[in-house]
């Protein structure tokens, strides 16, 4: 999954952006209640990194 979908599915879903870092970008989840990073410079997400995204946003 490209980066930008990524976002736009964090929209959707009202995740709100908290942080840039040097290499992530730290956002937030209401659904689930916790922080968590997403890598900033990326194109592709790898498909294990993406599903434990997806995890800690509660996308899945």
């Amino acid at each position: 999954m490209k980066l930008s979908e990524l976002l736009k599915e964090f929209q959707k879903n009202k995740i709100i952006f908290i942080q840039h870092g040097k290499r992530h970008d730290i956002y937030y989840s209401p659904i689930t209640g916790k922080k968590f990073p997403v890598p900033r410079h990326a194109k592709e997400i790898a498909s294990g990194t993406l599903k434990s995204i997806k995890k800690d946003a509660g996308l899945k």
